[in-house]
């Protein structure tokens, strides 16, 4: 199994925010890099417009006649694996519909994690600055809560159209942005024009909410950049490297904190010599017993927020080395 991690990218905004602009550029910037990058582009409609921007050089995948987070969302860890094996990209960038809650992109994004060595690395939201204002001030409808939700999940935030707003609304609809997302950084951009593509890129100081743990060889866990446990929305995928007992495994996710609300993964438990597929959702677990066919990663995925990582990793940690037991 290829041991390549590839980081992934979410792109997210409302309708008409910017987001395939930005592809563009991302996708000319990672060229320029001499890197591979793949899409995922999803669309309502039954025909992919904004698809034709992306160059033929591009592996893109379409999911279209529906959004990612509702009727075609179990197909999406399958696109991610599928552009994996085919087409060995660095990086792959998914813009989804504007109509899409990137939490739940974000969940399916991380079932691919069991069949590929993936990593969610950002989050990048797209606001229209005017139609925010605009919105904000109704203060109610669906669209304007689902505009809260893709801000509320950003990693990184384009106040986009920020040359139809006059000062006094630019400093408005930042203020506004950051009573949403008090940690993402904000850049304010016309048509999505960045100088200094560095904003985007992950670093030790940054402070973003999403984080990934890879179990290597030598069986120490690598830390990627530094972890806060201030973090907002949050994704910790642990790459584990042996068998667990069953029942502690149990107990342990019977433990998990309120502020975890999915878990999902394959794990080898070392008491039934078998393999199973579990789910972990509003305090209810459920355990599949499978029988790959190919290669799958034993791995744990944690989405929530404010939750301890440090600690979920400990326990995973010592899952392993067979220190945690069952108490029944």
């Amino acid at each position: 199994m290829n041991k390549t991690i590839v980081p992934i990218y979410l792109l997210s905004g409302f309708l008409g925010s910017g987001k395939t602009t930005l592809l563009t550029g991302l996708l000319n910037r990672w060229q320029a890099q001499g890197l591979k990058a793949a899409v995922i582009m999803n669309e309502l409609g039954d025909i992919n417009l904004d698809g034709q921007m992306v160059g033929e050089d591009v592996p893109m995948s379409e999911m279209l006649s529906g959004c990612i987070c509702c009727t075609i969302r179990s197909d999406l860890s399958l696109e991610i694996k599928t552009l994996v094996d085919t087409h060995q990209p660095d990086i792959i960038v998914i813009e989804s519909t504007g109509a899409a809650n990137p939490m739940e992109i974000m969940d399916g994004v991380t079932e691919a994690a069991m069949y590929c060595r993936i990593e969610l690395q950002g989050v990048i939201t797209v606001v229209d600055g005017p139609e925010l204002l605009q919105r904000s001030r109704s203060g109610i409808g669906k669209t304007y809560k689902l505009m809260r939700e893709q801000i509320r999940c950003a990693t990184r935030l384009l106040l986009n159209k920020a040359d139809k707003l006059e000062l006094g609304e630019l400093v408005e609809a930042q203020q506004l942005i950051r009573e949403m997302n008090e940690i993402a950084p904000i850049k304010a951009t016309i048509r999505c024009e960045i100088d200094d593509w560095s904003f985007l890129d992950r670093n030790a100081e940054d402070a973003a909410q999403l984080s990934v743990v890879h179990k290597e060889d030598s069986g120490q866990a690598h830390h990627d950049g530094h972890h806060h446990t201030h973090d907002h929305v949050m994704v910790m995928t642990y790459y584990m490297n042996g068998a667990v007992d069953s029942e502690a495994f149990e107990e342990f996710l019977k433990r998990l904190p309120d502020d975890v609300y999915r878990a999902k993964g394959i794990v080898t438990f070392s008491d039934t010599a078998s393999r199973f597929l579990f789910q972990y959702a509003y305090r209810e677990t459920d355990f599949i017993r499978i029988t790959p066919q190919g290669e799958v990663n034993d791995v744990a995925v944690f989405i929530g927020e404010h939750f301890s990582k440090e600690s979920l990793q400990e326990e995973l940690r010592k899952l392993e080395q067979g220190v945690l037991h069952s108490t029944e």
